[in-house]
């Protein structure tokens, strides 16, 4: 298997764990109890969402740094710190590290949560729809045999990269449905309606 090759798995991998990640932080936000519900056992799904994390970075970092010990790829350390200037699909390039560089700012600020202040943090903290979207555009736009291939879309690894984000925009839908009708139940009759924040009930125990 080539440099190339082995990074656009390496890629798809870290697009997985992100996806498990975002999904297990919706779950937090709602207080989801695996006991109550299913799989109605003990599961620290704090610990899951925080090594899903971790191992995400891990991935989003090793991806691009194989393309170091590709010849055809010709990019250096340069290019993979800031991608502006690649070789390569330069734009799109640029997409995943400003999703890497967010990612890392989302696990540090949250690392760090207790001296921020838990208000504020909750609002760093929507930085992951940020990262979700760069990390998603650039796992769909990006040619990973840099071929210079157009975007298809029945391509089996871009409908890999399509299901995950089917997946989380559906978990976002309901979660703000969720929160739409817990603050109807919670208000007094003929009160205004409010929508409350996606991660206002984001528990202090989760990292990212």
């Amino acid at each position: 298997m080539s440099a190339i090759a082995l990074s656009g798995d390496v890629g798809l991998v870290a697009l997985f764990l992100l996806t498990a990640n975002l999904l297990l932080g919706l779950l937090i936000s709602v207080r989801y109890s695996p006991w109550r519900y299913w799989p109605h056992k003990r599961v620290n799904i704090f610990r899951i969402h925080n090594q899903t994390g971790f191992a995400a970075l891990a991935a989003c970092i090793l991806h691009p740094i194989l393309l170091l010990f590709s010849h055809r790829a010709g990019f250096d350390w340069l290019d993979i710190v800031f991608p502006a200037w690649a070789p390569r699909q330069p734009t799109i390039n640029l997409l995943g590290a400003m999703g890497l560089y967010t990612l890392v700012f989302v696990l540090i600020t949250s690392h760090y949560r207790i001296e921020i202040g838990r208000h504020r943090w909750k609002t760093l903290h929507f930085s992951t729809y940020l990262l979700a979207a760069t990390a998603f555009l650039h796992g769909l736009l990006t040619d990973p045999h840099l071929n210079g291939t157009p975007f298809q879309p029945l391509d089996g690894e871009k409908l890999f990269v399509e299901a995950c984000v089917l997946v989380v925009a559906a978990a976002v839908w309901l979660r703000m449905r969720h929160a739409k009708r817990k603050s109807r139940a919670a208000r007094p009759a003929g009160s205004p309606g409010t929508l409350e924040p996606l991660a206002e009930e984001t528990t202090t125990e989760g990292t990212l």
